[in-house]
Order: structure tokens, then sequence, then C-alpha cells
């Protein structure tokens, strides 16, 4: 099953492979697969208001708007600890990774979760991650360890696009199966940082590390 992603009027559509199937009307949907969905939706609804002369994505920009569609909706099925701000806008960090921070800023313009606003910020290398909720890691930053490890310490839910960035201390991590963007999560991780993943947002999950032997 793929959504179909209508580009400018007269132009190619392209399509977009959901990571799971459904049966029956939207309305059925569990809220697990409205997760994967949503973030699709996002993106697809992001396409679609960019006006006529819209320029059909390449499957990297795809991978990057979807990436970032992600980022916006695990922030509506985390549960941050004490010691982060619960107040405020939601603080995105994003270290090397400008084209994904670029499009996170545009997909959460004007958006919310809950009440709260959402902020986009660009990180350098070495750059302290006090007062970020979630920091995505870019796949060309040189110590992605000590940054997540910082994270953790903070609190925020540390993301990256790494084969081992569950290893290196991320919380997430995104992943390419079979063309699709999924993600894998680390519950041990998660503990460090304080943070409580929904069950919907792990029943959706490509895979769950529990930690133990």
């Amino acid at each position: 099953m793929a959504i179909l992603i209508p580009a400018a009027a007269g132009a190619v559509c392209f399509a977009l492979p959901l990571a799971q199937r459904w049966t029956g009307p939207w309305r059925g949907l569990s809220s697990a697969r409205w997760l994967l969905l949503a973030a699709y939706l996002c993106l697809a609804l992001h396409c679609l208001a960019g006006g006529a002369d819209a320029p059909v994505q390449a499957p990297a920009n795809v991978e990057r708007s979807v990436k970032a569609a992600f980022l916006y909706k695990f922030l509506g099925y985390v549960e941050f600890g004490a010691g982060v701000d619960a107040a405020g806008p939601l603080v995105v960090g994003v270290l090397d990774a400008d084209d994904i921070a670029a499009e996170l800023s545009r997909i959460t313009a004007g958006r919310q979760v809950g009440a709260r606003a959402i902020a986009v910020r660009v990180l350098h290398e070495g750059d302290p991650p006090a007062g970020l909720h979630m920091l995505f890691v870019g796949r060309e930053a040189e110590r992605p360890g000590a940054m997540l490890r910082a994270a953790q310490q903070a609190g925020a839910l540390g993301v990256t696009e790494n084969s081992d960035g569950l290893q290196q201390g991320g919380t997430i991590n995104f992943l390419l199966v079979e063309d699709r963007v999924r993600f894998e999560v680390s519950l041990p991780a998660a503990e460090k940082s304080r943070l409580k993943l929904s069950s919907r947002l792990l029943s959706v999950a490509y895979h769950v590390n529990k930690g133990g032997s």
C-alpha cells in the first residue's frame, strides 16, 4: 500500500510506500498506524502547498522530508522527565543536517504539539544541548557519541540516522528498509534520558532494543 502524492498540476506524481498495511476505512486505523500515516500525510500536505510551480522531489529529498515529518510526530509520543522545560516551546536541535533542519522548520511552521509551539535550532559541534527537548544528529557529525551523551544528561530525546546510532547513545535511529524510512528504538537510552515513550510509538518501530541479554 502506498500514498500517492500529487506534485504540481500536470506534473508527475510519485508514491511513498507505507511501512505497514491497513484494511478498512481510515477511521478503523489503530492509533499506532496513525503515527506512520500522519508523518507521510504531513509530507503530502506540505508538497501540495507548494503551488503550481513546485518541483517533483528527488528520492533524496523525499527521504529528508519523511524524516523531518517523523521528527515532528515523535514529539507527541514522548513524555519528558523532570528538569526539562515543561511550559515553553518544544525545542528541536539539529546537528550537521541543515537540510533536515530547514525542512522541519517548514513542516512545523504554525503548528503545535498540544498547546506548545515548536522551535528548530541549528547546532554546531560542541554546542551544549541545554534547553533542547530533541536532538537530531546527522550522519556527517564528527562526534555524535559526545553530543548524544550530553543530550541524555539533559533529558533530551536523541535521534540519529546511522547504522550504529543506538550504540552511539541515540534513543531513536532512522533506518532505510527496502527503500522505506523506518526507525528503531532503544529503551535503555530512553531510561537514561528520563523519557517515557508511548506504547503507540513502540508498536510501529521496526525494532525495539529492550536491553538485557
